[in-house]
């Protein structure tokens, strides 16, 4: 019996052997520990995103006794009014991490912006610039969260904002630094003698050179970041109960850690975690960025 044969186009194939050379190349020589820490990122990513789906009950409502230990029906116990620990250390972990990405995002993305345009530009608008981002980096940063959330009324985003305003200036002083590297580099000068306009060397090389700093940092941030605003959330600055964020959960469960000591221990370990997790990845991301 003949056997069926198919063509497949000469193009397409080119196109895929092409796709997995550029994949094998940019993975070529990465370490073991960085596969791993590559691998618990995307755990962790995924336990952020559907942390509501995998949670086993709503970490809003009784599940079980109240200060129930460890079981098979609650993996991590309850709480002092019988809410699952496990459901709400997940959906915990969701804002902690989402939230340290969105105070990243918007300080890479205006801090950089502004270093950008600071670098390119030179001269008394470089001057202006940077002295009003000595002023912002002046400003404590806990201090600071507390203001805002004095003045905006207590919730989780208000948190995020107070921690924003003193964030974004490590992105400016970071991208000023590398554009005006890039201005002195020889390839900038000969485009600029070729008359090639300032509009386009920002845009076709001061802006990708300035990228791969960009995300070295930021990456290296989210740790902190999850840290700064667990620590916040343990001092109280955080969304009001009975919201689920894992700092507030440790120093509400802090009075019990001796008769129920899953209650503030668990939440403090996903900080820990996730922390650790995020720290190894942005080390692993910084490596690669370094030996391209």
């Amino acid at each position: 019996m003949a056997v069926a044969e198919y063509y497949v186009p000469s193009g397409l194939l080119h196109h895929r052997s092409r796709t997995g050379l550029a994949i094998r190349q940019y993975f070529q020589g990465t370490s073991v520990p960085n596969y791993a820490a590559f691998g618990a990122l995307a755990v962790v990513f995924f336990v952020a995103v559907f942390a509501h789906q995998i949670a086993p009950y709503d970490p809003l409502v009784p599940a079980g006794a109240a200060m129930a230990p460890p079981n098979a029906d609650n993996l991590l116990g309850t709480d002092t009014v019988g809410r699952d620990v496990l459901s709400r250390v997940l959906v915990g972990m969701q804002a902690s991490w989402f939230g340290a990405l969105a105070v990243v995002g918007i300080g890479a993305l205006f801090g950089g912006l502004v270093g950008l345009v600071a670098g390119a530009v030179g001269g008394w608008f470089d001057a202006v610039l940077m002295r009003i981002t000595d002023a912002f980096l002046a400003l404590p940063g806990p201090i600071l969260a507390l203001a805002v959330v004095a003045a905006l009324g207590r919730s989780y985003t208000n948190t995020l904002i107070g921690v924003a305003i003193v964030w974004w200036p490590l992105y400016t002083r970071i991208v000023r630094s590398e554009v005006r590297k890039l201005r002195s580099s020889p390839h900038m000068d000969a485009a600029r003698v070729g008359g090639v306009s300032w509009w386009r060397l920002l845009r076709r090389h001061l802006l990708p050179g300035a990228i791969p700093v960009t995300i070295v940092t930021a990456s290296l941030d989210i740790a902190a970041l999850v840290l700064m605003l667990s620590s916040l959330s343990f001092l109280g600055l955080g969304a009001p109960q009975p919201a689920p964020e894992l700092g507030s959960m440790s120093a509400q469960g802090l009075t019990y850690v001796f008769s129920a000591w899953w209650i503030p221990v668990m939440p403090a370990v996903a900080v820990a975690l996730i922390a650790i997790v995020a720290n190894f990845a942005g080390d692993a991301i910084r490596d690669r960025i370094r030996d391209r």
